[in-house]
């Protein structure tokens, strides 16, 4: 950038000073109708904006290159800018140009980025924008603060390590996040889009309880349960301080604090997020997530809760009773289908609420309010009567605002313009300065006539007239030959060849209104439009209420609607041990696909703690065990769920182990990221845990595979005891079922008829005793000479192993894979029952991976 110097011209020093204070983002400079860009900042827009780099005029001897947009299109630039992950600064005119000497005075009055947009038009109205902040402690722990400027909900948490770390940044997505500049970060977030790097004193944790309270004007923080969280205050002053030198202005909305803690939720890690594909799916395509079956809201604000409900699902069982009973009470008087009319013209309370706040909310924004308050009644008068705590809870949270709905009413005109400096936004009949401005504005012509008729019954002058011109003004003209017959108090004005022209008081006085009547009555109007936000800040945390409660009641009753279309039933919630499902299905594949659905049983309890799944690829394992986490996961958030009948009892974790995929980014290959992925699950999951694993150790040779998944089972079988669905190829761990008694075996089929392999779909108890994989790999359309040698070569393996190695136990399936386990012991099954897992550190346990190898 250029330096500042007096060879520059005075507006390009003006410029350079306001570039020096924010060099680091793009710096829209206002002049005139256009936001223009200079030097670096014109080079960059031109690229990212596609609009054109031009050089006018010189300073300091040289071109100045530049690029602009058009201010009335700015949104639209400030969007894309904002999607790439840059952040602008605003510099707008706020001096008088009348009255400047030399440039007009600018100022940067608001920095727009990534995560502290609020303007509807930069924003995904059913996503949150959150603005995150993570500040590092002793022993690999984080604390964390976010915020979502549009909506005013501040949060923040503790987490303990970086695999919790990396949980939590999968959950909420930030658009922005800061961090420390001084800290190492790891991978996934120094891969985060929208990253921000703060000097480190703006993580002081003592600095950041004297701003919290300062801001909060607290004395301290106990009121906000945070008092015992000094990483997480550290992360919020740091989230504080940003948002206030971003927005540069008041934060009403920003009314307080509240702390997520992991004890409340069913932790859910990055891979089994990704893994369900609760909101995201690889294809990119929304229908196919649960999420995409579920959002039918009919609020942004109800879809965004959604959306925060299904990635948050809860363990406490009376807030989740209390929402099952609300479906139910919805589902039987049939009342959600009203209320969702109801609900569907009451448009983005929550982040009008927040514009409202930060002074940016617009004309139209002020009449969606309006028509949204005028609607509450209604909605409070159709739940009163309803059996259900939690519906006549929304109701008090909805609350009467019918004094501010008639505020609105009255003072707001039925479809106000877009912009408040076109004006006619305020209606008639509500203020009569600005009516009387508006009078003279619009019928100055009739007061003229009526004002010429009475000057000429009072002069005796037939042949007097008023009139007007740019130069003089208005005039009162009398012709020469009866100039000497005007009255006394006619003040001349000008002389023309054939007449004099007058003024009086009373037309002076009218003069001086009308000419300036259009600007005082847009000035008028933006103090009465001041005035109504002022009203409305003054209502803002009752009215937050009202929004929130409305988005939880079009939650309630979007739920209600996918039970009733969906044949999904009440899950019932009880403390005893165990999952017991009935007809369970899963809702999105039942959902997308034409065929109709298999519904399929699950059966876990105290005595039953593991399923070993065989069965053929592309036989429904899979789809079995999502099903299964899915139905208990919607339990846990409140909803029905796609069974006939559901009993869950005590969850704390939902962990998954399915695909396979390699992880470049970290330097990590399909086998290494499959192995920690295992890892994190066998170190942390416990009885009340819910296991899916996926083919665990098909990434490497058959021994250490098949090795390494028989230990992980009985791991999770004997020491964690967790809810275990563990689905294998290989056939050997169904013998597991006959040494462990809290295993079982049950299995998916497939028929042959003919050349065709038909899927049943159905699970049923005991092994499978095939794996058609040689019929799965045709239908995937190998050439059926591969398919042909594969048979071959199958056969002489199967040959070979039947000559080899002793015939298999009464109860072990005849099986084309070598049986490890059920001969006499060998040397790789002593050498494993020799060690001691839990006590291996990493390296250990690689090391004696290379030793069994080496025994194979």
């Amino acid at each position: 950038m250029a330096e500042i110097s007096n060879e520059h011209t005075p507006l390009m020093r003006q410029y350079l000073a306001a570039k020096a204070a924010h060099p680091d983002v793009l710096l829209f400079f206002r002049m005139g109708d256009f936001y223009e860009l200079f030097y670096d900042d014109a080079r960059k827009a031109a690229r990212l904006l596609d609009i054109t780099l031009t050089q006018r005029g010189q300073s300091a001897g040289q071109p100045i290159p530049m690029a602009g947009v058009p201010y009335h299109a700015v949104e639209n630039y400030l969007a894309k800018l904002v999607r790439l992950g840059e952040s602008v600064a605003i510099c707008e005119q706020i001096g008088d140009p009348a009255l400047a000497k030399g440039p007009v005075e600018r100022k940067v009055v608001r920095i727009v980025t990534p995560g502290t947009v609020t303007d509807a038009a930069l924003l995904e109205e059913r996503r949150d924008n959150l603005l995150l902040a993570i500040a590092t402690g002793a022993h690999g722990s984080y604390g964390m603060a976010w915020v979502d400027l549009s909506s005013g909900r501040f949060l923040l948490s503790e987490v303990s390590n970086a695999e919790a770390l990396a949980a939590e940044l999968a959950r909420l997505q930030p658009a922005e996040t800061l961090v420390g500049e001084d800290v190492v970060w790891p991978k996934l977030v120094s891969a985060l889009p929208g990253l921000r790097k703060r000097p480190p004193w703006h993580f002081d944790s003592d600095a950041a309880r004297r701003e919290l309270n300062r801001f909060f004007g607290t004395r301290d923080l106990g009121g906000f349960g945070v008092d015992n969280m000094p990483l997480a205050i550290a992360a919020a002053g740091c989230l504080l301080g940003y948002v206030e030198e971003t927005q540069k202005s008041a934060l009403p909305h920003l009314s307080g604090m509240a702390v997520e803690s992991a004890s409340e939720t069913i932790a859910l890690d990055a891979a089994t997020r990704r893994n369900l594909e609760l909101d995201t799916h690889p294809s990119g395509r929304t229908e196919h997530t649960l999420l995409g079956v579920l959002d039918e809201t009919v609020t942004p604000m109800g879809a965004r809760l959604m959306r925060r409900w299904l990635n948050r699902p809860l363990r406490s069982r009376e807030i989740l009773r209390r929402r099952h009973q609300a479906i139910g009470t919805l589902i039987e008087t049939r009342g959600y289908d009203g209320l969702r009319e109801q609900l569907r013209g009451i448009g983005d309370l929550e982040r009008i609420l927040a514009r409202v706040a930060l002074r940016s909310a617009r004309p139209r924004d002020l009449s969606t309010l309006r028509d949204g308050l005028a609607a509450a009644p209604v909605l409070r008068e159709s739940i009163a009567t309803w059996d259900s705590p939690l519906l006549h809870a929304l109701v008090d949270g909805i609350g009467d605002h019918a004094a501010t709905a008639e505020l609105l009413k009255r003072a707001i005109v039925e479809q106000p313009p877009v912009l408040l400096r076109d004006g006619g936004i305020i209606a008639d009949g509500y203020d009569a300065e600005l009516d009387e401005l508006r009078r003279l504005a619009t019928h100055a012509d009739q007061y003229l006539v009526e004002l010429e008729e009475r000057e000429k019954a009072a002069s005796g002058i037939p042949t007097l007239k008023v009139g007007y011109n740019r130069v003089h003004g208005y005039y009162i003209e009398i012709s020469k030959g009866q100039a000497d017959k005007a009255p006394t108090h006619y003040t001349r004005r000008q002389t023309t060849k054939n007449a004099e022209r007058y003024i009086t008081e009373e037309l002076k006085t009218f003069e001086d209104k009308v000419l300036s009547a259009k600007e005082r009555s847009l000035m008028r109007e933006r103090a009465l439009y001041e005035a109504l936000l002022d009203a409305l800040t003054e209502q803002l945390e009752s009215l937050k209420h009202a929004a929130a409660a409305m988005a939880e009641l079009d939650v309630l009753c979007t739920l209600a609607e996918r039970s009733e279309a969906l044949d999904w039933s009440e899950p019932e919630l009880t403390d005893v041990a165990g999952i017991a499902i009935e007809r369970g299905r899963h809702p999105v594949v039942e959902k997308v696909r034409a065929e109709p659905f298999e519904p399929n049983d699950l059966m876990l309890d105290d005595h039953r703690r593991m399923l070993v799944i065989t069965g053929p690829n592309m036989g429904g394992k899979s789809t079995y065990m999502r099903q299964n986490a899915l139905i208990v996961l919607l339990a846990h958030i409140g909803s029905y769920v796609p069974a006939k009948r559901a009993t869950i009892g005590p969850i704390d974790r939902i962990f998954t182990r399915i695909g396979a995929g390699d992880d470049l980014s970290r330097g990590q290959s399909t086998f290494m990221v499959e192995m920690s992925e295992t890892a994190n699950i066998l170190h942390n999951a416990t009885p009340q845990s819910l296991v899916l694993m996926d083919e665990v150790g098909r990434g490497t040779s058959t021994y250490d595979g098949l090795a390494l998944a028989r230990a992980a089972a009985v791991h999770l079988a004997a020491t964690s005891r967790a809810y275990t669905l563990f689905a294998t190829h290989y056939f050997e761990l169904t013998e597991l079922a006959s040494e462990y008694t809290t295993i079982a075996n049950v299995h998916l089929d497939a028929v042959e008829y003919g050349e065709q392999l038909v899927f049943m779909h159905a699970v049923k108890d005991g092994p499978a005793n095939r794996s058609f994989g040689l019929q799965v790999a045709a239908l995937a359309g190998l050439p059926k000479s591969v398919i042909a040698d594969a048979r071959r070569t199958l056969a002489e393996l199967e040959r070979g192993m039947h000559a080899h190695v002793a015939a298999p136990a009464a109860t072990t399936p005849a099986s084309p894979q070598l049986g490890l386990f059920a001969a006499a012991p060998s040397v790789v099954e002593r050498a494993l029952e020799s060690m001691d897992l839990d006590a291996m550190t990493p390296r250990e346990a690689l090391e004696a991976l290379y030793r069994l190898k080496s025994l194979s």
